[in-house]
């Protein structure tokens, strides 16, 4: 029998026989610098690398690689053999660069760009588009930036790693955002020894941190097993008056049915509370129409604002195997997440010299996000005609039900007094007027799904699929029905054992959670999605390259209006862009140089445009993003690493004091962090990590409201394993 070119371990069973094909310059520049390095090295004392279904309890060494994933297609495979680009942050990536939250990790993440809205709030791009589409365990789960239910602050202890999928991904989330799909592995009991760790630290602005992760065998041979990790923090910020504290607990039973099936059961919980929250950011133009230039301390809200969220999900989930290579699996989750605000947005223009003029609007708000989500399929080896392909089929449910309700509170410019560097926040609480609701409305999705990897000889694949998506959206947003079928497909050819080429394409359709100034639904995003690229692996997997082309065609894609709210609440408002087209280029290097180093690099370029012209402007269209760890040789022991991640000049039109349209910049900058560990015993570790070392100042927003990213901050922590 003539098997396909890859198994899904990655390796190339037929790579013996094959003969070897011509070679691009690339390719051959490639070989000459990276295969030597590694030809001489021993295999065998790697370090463990993650598999595509989880890592232990411990939370050993991994590298910044992993050798397997379904990630874009479920279909278990290499990431070489996946016709899009797709990027994965490892556990021990999160670790070393002590990236605590989802946030942290899309900020460093390939291709991502992230606009910190205020100090609770969080909006992600990628190749010019915003991400929507979030996803756990492979359940896809939409997210907005209009309401914060705390996903952007979520904790990164409870997952394994977070893979991203750049390009349309319909095949996989159904609505098929255009920018990313992002979606979170978490973290499984799947140890049958004690294994686990605890870790402490403490950082610029009072910040503690303290975190455990333990698992365990509930039964003599282990077939039953339990895994919880807990965590508490407490910070202030480099905000005046500012603070939060957050808990979180997560917990997992996993239990062998039989030797082929697999159950488990989990909850996780996380709550997190915030004095002084800031709602926008400061003013960015005087009475007079200059740019305004605050200290970074200062903080726009009063001394009566605050933020509360509550996070509680549980989840499910069985896995089949059979002994001829197929699998089943059926996963669920139920999801419930809250909030509760009282805040003060600072608008309005300035004097430059008295900072008299501005006015206040107070908004207590409180809303709840109920989710219910299954998705089930199946997949694995089929023969045909002599060769050997593979299968995946499956079906999806998801129900969200989303409710808000405001009351509001303006201020006038006596009220708010003189708002300067020495602004306190000690404004009196604003009359406040009733409760009225904002939204309330259940948004369904239901899908069927399938795709084929063809093995059409031993260097090509082939594959394709389709998802049919039934919508629907009821409530006080209007009612949406929409039906569509997004089809996929994707070549990739085995140049030699080493490179691979492909091309995908899949179409766009995106419900969108965004709404017009009057309160409706903007009409779903519709386009066209093409990747062509190369990609390339060495040492089973240890080193990957990916370059790729891309081109995104859309409509509708939701563009926010500057100074614009939904039906005059605190929801910003958008309207719907025509002819968006996003096209440019990728590069990333990912994994282990050599045995002591390991790195992460991506450029990014692309130019995005619509009829009105650059495309969300405020989006940077090239970045530049490094991050390694090297291993001292002289001394094992030690760890040092760092990187730089480098943005270029972006801008935003917006309304100037005397109602003319006033251009505002922020140009391009580069911030350096650095890490060290040092390992005092087996399981004792020492760490330190340095953000923004050279204290760079830029805004992380820019608007009508101006927020500054986070000045030079440093930590310290110490962790034992068992």
């Amino acid at each position: 029998m003539t098997t396909s070119g890859k198994d899904i371990r990655g390796t190339s069973p037929a790579a013996a026989l094959r003969k070897p094909f011509s070679l691009s310059l690339l390719a051959l520049a490639m070989n000459a610098v990276l295969s030597p390095v590694h030809a001489a090295q021993d295999t065998s004392e790697q370090e463990i690398v993650v598999n595509g279904e989880g890592s232990g309890g411990g939370d050993t060494q991994q590298d910044y690689t992993v050798k397997t994933t379904r990630a874009g297609t479920k279909m278990l495979m290499a990431p070489r053999d996946i016709p899009q680009s797709v990027s994965v942050v490892t556990r021990q990536r999160i670790q070393d660069q002590d990236l605590q939250t989802v946030d942290e990790v899309l900020t460093n993440a390939t291709g991502i760009s992230s606009q910190q809205v205020d100090s609770e709030r969080s909006s992600y791009f990628s190749r010019g588009f915003g991400i929507t589409n979030f996803s756990y365990d492979e359940i896809p789960t939409s997210m907005g930036d209009a309401w914060n239910y705390g996903d952007a602050a979520e904790d990164t202890a409870i997952y394994d790693r977070i893979e991203v999928v750049r390009g349309a991904t319909g095949l996989m989330t159904g609505a098929g955002d255009p920018g990313a799909t992002v979606n979170m592995v978490r973290k499984r009991a799947d140890s049958k020894i004690v294994t686990g760790s605890v870790s402490a630290s403490y950082g610029s602005w009072n910040k503690q941190r303290y975190v455990g992760d333990v698992s365990a065998p509930l039964n003599s041979d282990g077939s039953l097993r339990g895994r919880v990790v807990a965590g508490y923090q407490d910070q202030d910020s480099w905000l005046d008056r500012y603070g939060k504290r957050k808990k979180f607990l997560y917990g997992v039973l996993e239990g062998d049915l039989t030797e082929n099936t697999t159950a488990s059961l989990g909850w996780d919980y996380q709550q997190t509370n915030t004095a002084n929250p800031t709602w926008g950011g400061l003013p960015s133009l005087y009475s007079d129409g200059t740019r305004t230039h605050y200290d970074r301390n200062v903080n726009t809200s009063a001394n009566w604002t605050g933020y509360a969220v509550q996070s509680r999900k549980v989840f499910a989930d069985l896995t089949h195997n059979w002994d001829n290579g197929w699998s089943f699996r059926l996963n669920g989750t139920h999801g419930e997440q809250t909030f509760n605000d009282t805040l003060l947005y600072i608008m309005g223009n300035p004097d430059a010299s008295t900072g008299e003029g501005t006015t206040g609007w107070g908004s207590k708000d409180r809303g709840k996000r109920t989710v219910d989500s299954f998705d089930s399929y199946a997949s694995g080896p089929f023969e045909l005609l002599g060769r050997q392909h593979q299968l995946m089929a499956g079906a999806s449910y998801s129900r969200q039900h989303n409710a808000t309700f405001s009351k509001d509170g303006p201020l006038d410019s006596n009220q708010i007094g003189i708002f300067n560097n020495n602004w306190d926040g000690s404004v009196a609480e604003p009359e406040w007027g009733d409760w009225y609701r904002n939204a309330d409305d259940i948004v369904r999705q239901k899908s069927a799904y399938t795709a084929v990897r063809f093995s059409l000889a031993d260097p090509l694949s082939l594959i394709v699929g389709a998802r049919y998506t039934q919508y629907s959206s009821d409530g006080s947003s209007g009612n949406m029905r929409k039906y569509n079928t997004t089809p996929y497909g994707g070549l990739v050819y085995d140049i030699n054992d080493t490179l691979s080429a492909y091309a995908s394409y899949t179409s766009i359709f995106a419900p969108q959670t965004k709404r017009t100034k009057e309160g409706a639904w903007l009409s779903p995003v519709t386009g066209k999605n093409y990747e062509s690229g190369l990609k390339a692996d060495w040492v089973d997997g240890r080193l990957t390259t990916n370059i790729a082309l891309f081109r995104i065609e859309q409509e509708n894609a939701a563009q926010a209006i500057s100074g614009e709210f939904v039906n005059g609440s605190s929801e910003q408002a958008y309207r719907a862009t025509k002819g968006a087209v996003s096209k440019g280029a990728e590069f990333e290097v990912n994994g282990a140089v050599t045995d002591n180093l390991q790195l992460t690099f991506s450029a990014t370029r692309y130019v995005a445009s619509d009829s009105d012209g650059r495309f969300n402007s405020f989006a940077p269209q090239t970045q530049l993003k490094l991050f390694s760890r090297y291993r001292v040789p002289v001394l094992p022991e030690l760890t040092v690493g760092g990187g730089v991640n480098w943005q270029n000049r972006v801008y935003k039109d917006v309304s100037g004091p005397d109602g003319e349209t006033q251009r505002l910049y922020q140009g391009g900058y580069p911030l350096v962090d650095l890490f060290a560990q040092y390992q005092l015993t087996k399981q004792l570790a020492v760490q330190a990590n340095i953000s923004n070392l050279f204290d760079r100042e830029y805004y992380a927003y820019l608007d009508n409201s101006a927020v500054y990213g986070e000045p030079r901050s440093a930590s310290v922590s110490m962790s034992y394993t068992f």
